[in-house]
């Protein structure tokens, strides 16, 4: 695809900074205690169901296909990760494949280690443009067609797709509507809006981009991989187990990302429920022997 026009660069901007200035503006509310609990329970509901479409949805299922679902499921984590407002299900699912396919090298969308010099600088710029800066550059870049054809080829995907813009605004409705129905009152809805919807955005953002940057960066690694990817325990709950990144990159198919029983990953537990209730099979699960393997034939750290 060619690059990125002006609209869509003002638009990714202000999907960053709204979201940024609204949560200042949170902050100043709970700091003067003008937030209910009602709020902030909003914000997390929001926040599991559209992290969920995203680690669940758009990566392991959309991007990887670690496990089977049937199609109403498939399209309802679609809408879902598209409500997370990180773009066109297609598109998020065409660049994280074009990452993986060029990971940390010429043509990753948001490797940190591309296109950057040496020294303290040098380090900034690429962890700026691994979290934030490549949604100004190569966000949305990816050929459709070549790194997502089973999704440009199903109808209902692409369907979901093109209603990207009134998934955002459905995303923003939702909690409005929630702090209404549970307040009463127009101030309940524009709380509900400002927890459920933009601060809900902000986190989602920034604990994703946050994979994409601290996880090439930061942390530890014990496979024999080409890229320079790493597991960050610290960013597990928060990312649903999406930092694991490391174990990720090694089995890339894999449904569960933290191959050790210490290694906290919600979304693989979400899996083996559904799973369980017949709602997930064909699970792509890495066995202690593979790992094993692939761990002893790693350089030393």
């Amino acid at each position: 695809m060619g690059e990125m026009s002006k609209t869509e660069k003002i638009a990714n901007l202000g999907a960053v900074v709204l979201p940024f200035v609204a949560t200042l503006a949170a902050i100043v509310l709970l700091w003067n205690r003008l937030v209910s609990s009602r709020d902030l329970e909003i914000a997390v509901v929001m926040y599991l169901l559209t992290a969920i479409g995203i680690t669940v949805g758009f990566h392991r299922l959309l991007t990887h296909r670690s496990f089977q679902t049937s199609k109403p499921t498939e399209y309802t984590f679609a809408v879902l990760g598209s409500m997370a407002v990180q773009g066109p299900a297609i598109s998020w699912v065409a660049d994280h494949r074009k990452h993986h396919a060029h990971t940390d090298e010429e043509g990753d969308p948001h490797s940190p280690h591309v296109g950057h010099d040496g020294g303290v600088r040098g380090v900034l710029a690429g962890l700026w443009h691994a979290h934030s800066g490549w949604l100004m550059s190569t966000q949305g870049r990816a050929d459709w067609k070549r790194y997502a054809a089973d999704l440009y080829e199903d109808r209902g995907m692409r369907a979901i797709s093109r209603q990207f813009v009134l998934l955002v605004l459905t995303s923003l409705a939702v909690p409005a509507l929630a702090g209404y129905a549970l307040s009463g009152t127009l101030a309940g809805a524009a709380t509900g809006l400002l927890w459920g919807g933009l601060v809900r955005i902000f986190f989602v953002h920034h604990v994703t981009w946050s994979v994409n940057s601290v996880c090439h960066y930061f942390g530890t690694r014990r496979f024999d991989t080409d890229d320079r990817s790493t597991n960050v325990f610290w960013l597990a709950l928060p990312s649903l187990g999406e930092s694991w990144h490391h174990n990720h990159h090694a089995f890339p198919r894999s449904a569960v990302h933290g191959l050790r029983r210490w290694e906290i990953d919600p979304s693989a537990l979400i899996i083996a429920t559904m799973e369980k209730l017949g709602l997930a099979w064909n699970v792509v699960r890495i066995s202690p022997e593979r790992q094993a393997q692939r761990a002893a034939s790693a350089p030393p750290a």
